[in-house]
């Protein structure tokens, strides 16, 4: 109940994502209005943050993951009977919308609940249902164009997995009611948070609740942590994203075939989902600052030494050598957003900090793949790979600087 309703919704996504410019071009757009109908998702997603964490601090996670499940149903039948691009692009849009929901419920609901000892495992697998849904999902579209030949029966098996995610979610055990009695409450109106214990007595009589102070104020009260520790997350978001436009773009610019790059790409995803879980035990037993810093540097060092390779004699041999150490790279930040960001938000009520922390790390990795299409039009690939380089260089030493370490 707690991972499966991420699971199945990812599992949709994934298989849809690979066709959304194919669909959009076949509604009559060019490559360029492709490219902006699929980045709706991403606008989609960082718009929704915000109106999540109102909504879970409001209704609590069940009712908006339900909701989201059954607004993402008219999405994606909106999606497959589209008579129009434009109508198209809103239901991608929509998509995105929802599984901010999805996420930011599932990312509450473990911040309240899950002990800290364990709590940067818990979220890395977290992290790891939604790399399994994006890596197993354009198999899946693969498998289902082959059998029926028409791209939309992948936005179908979408469909399948949110009805399926709304049964679960509606009529399945809830997990907020099997684990109250472990969550953190407050014990005045104050904000004054600590971990309640559980003596395994009946509950009696109401349990005291911190006044809820909204989102904005929210985002004003927890404004010196948004700007510190939320940017360097934002720099780690703008270098995971950079990593899915740059390394196909190398590959066609040193001259590679479509099947060898996304051989290396693959292999590269691979690492990276192989590894989340190893995330989690490295902050859990050594500290945060142990998954994120060498993730940064790994995928800096990474990013820089690509951008002097592009002329050499060997550079497919060095394509795929760094292509995987960004994955190891990447594969070791699995997690840590997610944990980084329940550390840092109010124990009673965290889904409003949340939504900002979720949409501050969204907005880097939407702005990336602007800023390497910019660079790459004014400069070169390589002057954007080392642009990127240098961004993860610097967010090495935001993270160094503001991450807190372990008392």
């Amino acid at each position: 109940m707690i991972y499966g309703p991420t699971v199945l919704f990812a599992l949709g996504e994934g298989a849809v994502i690979p066709l959304i410019p194919v669909i959009a071009a076949q509604l009559g757009a060019d490559l360029a209005t492709a490219a902006l109908v699929a980045s709706a998702l991403v606008v989609g997603q960082l718009c929704g943050n915000i109106p999540a964490g109102w909504a879970v601090a409001r209704v609590g996670e069940r009712v908006t993951m339900a909701l989201a499940g059954i607004i993402s149903i008219l999405a994606v039948i909106g999606l497959a009977l589209a008579p129009s691009l434009g109508l198209f692009a809103v239901g991608v849009f929509m998509i995105g919308f929802c599984a901010a929901a999805f996420g930011l419920a599932r990312h509450s609901f473990m911040t309240t609940r899950v002990p800290l000892a364990f709590r940067a495992r818990a979220l890395s697998l977290l992290g790891g249902t939604f790399r399994l849904g994006m890596f197993i999902g354009p198999f899946v579209s693969a498998g289902l164009l082959a059998f029926f030949g028409d791209e939309r029966a992948a936005i179908w098996f979408f469909g399948v997995c949110l009805a399926a995610t709304v049964l679960l979610v509606v009529f399945g055990p809830d997990p907020e009611h099997e684990f109250g009695t472990t969550q953190q409450i407050s014990v005045n109106g104050h904000g004054d948070s600590r971990v309640a214990e559980d003596t395994g007595e009946p509950v009696t009589g109401a349990i005291p609740t911190a006044e809820r102070i909204g989102v904005f104020r929210t985002m004003w009260q927890f404004r010196r942590v948004l700007m510190r520790l939320g940017l360097a997350a934002a720099s780690l978001s703008a270098v995971r994203s950079a990593r899915q436009v740059v390394l196909p773009l190398w590959g066609v610019s040193i001259g590679l075939d479509a099947q060898t790059i996304a051989l290396v790409v693959g292999v590269s995803g691979a690492i990276d989902f192989a590894l989340f879980y190893a995330s989690g035990q490295v902050m859990d037993r050594y500290g945060r600052l142990w998954a994120a810093l060498p993730a940064m540097l790994l995928m800096g060092s990474g990013f820089v030494a690509l951008s002097f390779t592009h002329d050499l004699d060997q550079n497919t041999l060095w394509f795929g050598i760094l292509a995987a150490v960004l994955g190891v790279g990447n594969g070791l930040s699995s997690g840590i957003l997610l944990t980084l960001g329940a550390d840092a938000a109010p124990k009673d009520d965290p889904a409003p900090f949340l939504g900002s922390w979720r949409t501050l790390s969204d907005a880097g990795g939407a702005i990336s793949p602007l800023l390497i299409s910019g660079i790459t039009a004014a400069a070169s690939l390589s002057i954007a790979s080392g642009f990127v380089g240098g961004v993860a260089l610097l967010g090495a030493l935001a993270f160094w600087r503001w991450v807190p370490r372990p008392s």
